[in-house]
């Protein structure tokens, strides 16, 4: 086992402290550290675990940290980590600004220590349902709507939201963003609280982006639509539903799912519909193993610091254009 210290004790970090004592044949919790010392002496006494008085005496007493605190501390309480040779996992975003992620990136390498960015929604069950499905989508549509909630108001809809579905379309399009459209506006909040953005890749695919944290219901969902195959994830629901298009006695047709045929332009094809089935997982305390099982077999981190940063670097050119297009906009107040 691994021994593991905690950063951040809040509302978060008391979930993530629970995923760690579930995955009790990763890690050995040694202890937990939070700056604020009276919230962390009453979570530490809760949970029977030890209280460090310092962020350095705790990263000295482990082998990995678990980063649970405002992104404003991600850069300097994660290059601690490195300093004192621990593998981190961090939520996400990664940093504050791309020149501490590439600060962090440099040092992760030099020390050899593994990063690990909490972007949960990698392993949502909806997603890795998908399994061998091949998936090389031309049109990506996801909407991230959400009821307001003043946690997470420090910072954009984009980081706060829209961030996790950067990296599924990143994931997913396996390929450089060649230009940036969006559009947002700040409604209850300093900063933007709903935005739409348009990513259009090299290779000509597109992906419409809607992140709102000013909706009425909670929806996350993403849709994706390749030649012959409409796929349809249902984040928070937890479901897949993937369509495709066959030949008649096409070999390649699976067994499971249902079947029907169709006439078309192109001749007759099977539409083939699949609900492919992947069991309940507790995505945080999946996400603290695989960083485990990385660290055990010296492979990189299921979403690496890497990954963190194209994530980042993706946001803040959105947050970039939005900024653009409010000053092309006319004040309705002047």
């Amino acid at each position: 086992m691994l021994k593991i210290g905690l950063i951040g004790v809040g509302h978060l970090g008391k979930i993530h402290l629970k995923c760690i004592r579930l995955a009790r044949e990763a890690y050995d919790l040694v202890g937990i550290y939070d700056s604020d010392k009276e919230l962390a002496k009453r979570v530490a006494d809760d949970y029977h675990t030890t209280a460090f008085p310092s962020l350095e005496a705790l990263i000295a007493a482990v082998e990995v940290v678990d980063v649970v605190t405002p992104t404003s501390t991600h850069f300097a309480v994660v290059k601690a980590a490195l300093e004192g040779d621990s593998h981190v996992f961090v939520e996400k975003p990664l940093t504050e600004t791309l020149d501490e992620a590439r600060e962090l990136i440099d040092l992760s390498r030099r020390s050899g220590k593994l990063v690990q960015v909490g972007h949960v929604e990698r392993f949502n069950p909806a997603l890795l349902a998908l399994g061998d499905v091949p998936v090389q989508p031309y049109f990506i549509e996801a909407h991230r709507l959400a009821m307001f909630n003043p946690r997470g108001t420090d910072v954009s809809v984009i980081l706060d939201l829209m961030i996790h579905d950067l990296d599924i379309v990143l994931k997913l399009a396996n390929d450089e963003v060649a230009e940036v459209r969006a559009s947002g506006v700040a409604v209850l909040s300093n900063t933007p609280d709903i935005v739409n953005a348009r990513l259009e890749f090299r290779n000509g695919a597109v992906a419409n982006l809607t992140a709102s944290r000013v909706s009425l219901k909670n929806m996350r969902k993403v849709r994706l639509f390749q030649r012959d195959a409409y796929i349809s994830l249902d984040l928070l629901e937890k479901e897949s539903q993937v369509v495709r298009l066959f030949n008649p006695g096409a070999t390649d047709l699976p067994e499971q799912g249902q079947q029907f045929p169709l006439e078309t332009p192109r001749g007759p094809r099977i539409i083939h519909v699949d609900q492919p089935a992947s069991g309940p997982v507790n995505a945080i305390q999946m996400e603290l193993e695989s960083l485990a099982a990385s660290i055990r077999d010296n492979r990189p981190a299921a979403v690496s610091i890497e990954d963190g940063y194209r994530a980042l670097e993706l946001a803040q050119r959105i947050a970039e254009a939005v900024a653009e297009n409010q000053a092309r906009m006319p004040d309705p107040l002047s």
